[in-house]
């Protein structure tokens, strides 16, 4: 058995989740669950980032301690997890005690490699991007090119992290692990920004107080990078539980575009500074735009997940957000699209052959499943099928792995009519149809439980097949003629009722 552990970024909390915080998480969940069925030991992170300047403000405009205004928005982050069926085994927020004490022994190995120094800081800061930026990253009028806003003077002694001192460790390192960024073009993009001459970096604040202090210096207080990234590990018991930390470390972080540089550079670095391992690998994906741009309270664009299961069931919003979009690359959510989507796919295809299949069986059959043929034309379909699955999630391409799965429904649909078993009398040649249709299903809902883990379970259910979808075990499961004949087989309410 081999060990798989995921993360989400951990969330900022002066926001209520939105779409783009789902995105990421649903593909997080998908991939866990993949790895599950695949037999792998799959541990799940995601949580919420707690401190810092703009956590400290809002509270205050709230009329409330940092933490009460914290302790408001977090569980609706673990809320809207649950409510999108996200199998994640740990919720790390960085206001736990487990995560201050690692942030502060990580601070405090790269201070005494010699790596943290004390130094004064004069530049420009975007407070909403937690960065700093020289003239020729700033857009006229010293815009931030994200946030649009004007960026602050500021200047103050902090700490840096020398993280100009790593760049031919980080080369070396990253042409030594060649794919450990995934999609390739987004690998090129961290490269491109090491080569480019690497920048030291603030790692405290004095101005700052809502934080973890500095081990070595109280006064200072951590600034994000060592308090937000440290999350990966300290949740896996990094300064508290070696044993457990060796047992799950290294990790692979599934992470948006916008944040490259901090991932792929800067903790890489930091974590070569500790004398620890980098992570295993990260799985890069674009924004889901709304009207060309991303998602932001500032923008005023934001989409409430919670909205849109209310519409079109959890399973249907999970399925969009896989399916519609290549990991990577930016997606445009039109609702428009969600429903073209959902009518396509799920009620025209998955739903309407698992319906077709339980009426035949029902008239033809006496609603009990026949024995699929082990020289079923199908056959090969469903072995293509899943060898194109498995080969598309194990380079994080949901949308490719269902698309793959999806060809076995087609094909079924197709097979289907071209045999026409509802034109024919009962008997053999009906039952080998069916019995490979319901072969095909059984495959089918295997493949697609970890984006659609309700509907597989139901189909999986309705063609008589008992015990959980999910505790069937890659690739055995997914080799043809495992159906047992004799199962009842039921019809049930419409899958995806057309929206």
């Amino acid at each position: 058995m081999s060990r798989c552990y995921l993360t989400t970024p951990i969330y900022y909390v002066t926001a209520k989740p939105h779409l783009g915080h789902a995105y990421t998480t649903i593909i997080g969940d998908a991939l866990a669950r993949w790895h599950r069925l695949l037999g792998d030991d799959v541990h799940f992170l995601t949580g919420t980032d707690e401190h810092g300047q703009k956590v400290a403000d809002y509270a205050e405009a709230a009329g409330k301690s940092p933490q009460e205004f914290v302790d408001e928005i977090a569980p609706l982050y673990a809320q809207a997890w649950q409510r999108l069926g996200i199998t994640n085994d740990d919720f790390i927020r960085t206001t736990e005690e487990r995560h201050k004490i690692g942030v502060a022994d990580l601070l405090q190995r790269c201070y005494d490699a010699g790596d943290i120094e004390l130094d004064v800081y004069k530049g420009k800061y975007c407070v909403a991007c937690e960065e700093y930026y020289t003239d020729d990253e700033l857009d006229p009028g010293d815009l931030c090119r994200i946030h649009k806003r004007p960026v602050e003077y500021y200047e103050e002694e902090n700490y840096f992290f020398r993280l100009s001192r790593f760049q031919d460790r980080l080369l070396q390192w990253y042409d030594a692990h060649p794919g450990a960024i995934k999609p390739e073009f987004r690998g090129n993009e961290a490269l491109g920004l090491i080569r480019g001459g690497l920048r030291d970096f603030s790692v405290s604040r004095t101005s700052l107080k809502w934080g973890i202090p500095l081990p070595w210096d109280p006064k200072h207080v951590a600034y994000v990078w060592f308090d937000a990234l440290s999350n990966y590990i300290t949740a896996i018991g990094y300064g508290s539980d070696e044993e457990r930390f060796n047992t799950w470390w290294p990790g692979t972080h599934l992470i948006g575009k916008d944040i490259i540089r901090h991932h792929c550079v800067y903790w890489p670095a930091m974590l070569m500074s500790a004398g620890l391992e980098p992570p295993a690998g990260w799985a890069v994906g674009g924004w889901l735009l709304v009207g060309g741009e991303k998602m932001s309270k500032t923008s005023g664009n934001v989409v409430n997940p919670l909205d849109l299961i209310d519409d079109i069931g959890v399973d249907g919003f999970r399925y969009y957000v896989l399916a519609e979009t290549p990991y990577g690359q930016d997606g445009d959510f039109t609702y428009e699209g969600l429903i073209a989507r959902y009518n396509s796919d799920l009620a025209n295809n998955l739903g309407n052959l698992a319906a077709r299949v339980a009426t035949v069986v029902g008239k033809k059959c006496g609603g009990i499943g026949p024995a699929p043929r082990a020289d079923s034309p199908l056959a090969a379909a469903a072995a293509t099928a899943y060898e194109a699955t498995a080969a598309a999630w194990a380079e994080f391409a949901p949308n490719r792995a269902l698309d793959a799965t999806w060809q076995l429904i087609r094909a079924t649909n197709a097979y289907l009519e071209a045999n026409e078993p509802w034109k024919a009398e009962p008997g053999p040649a009906v039952d080998a149809v069916m019995g490979d249709a319901l072969e095909a299903l059984r495959i089918v809902a295997i493949l697609a439980s970890p984006a659609v883990p309700g509907s597989a379970q139901a189909v999986w259910e309705r063609i008589g097949l008992a015990g959980q979808v999910t505790d069937q075990r890659l690739p055995v499961a997914a080799a043809w003629g495992s159906y047992p004949a004799g199962q009842p087989v039921t019809k049930g309410d419409p899958l995806f009722p057309r929206r």
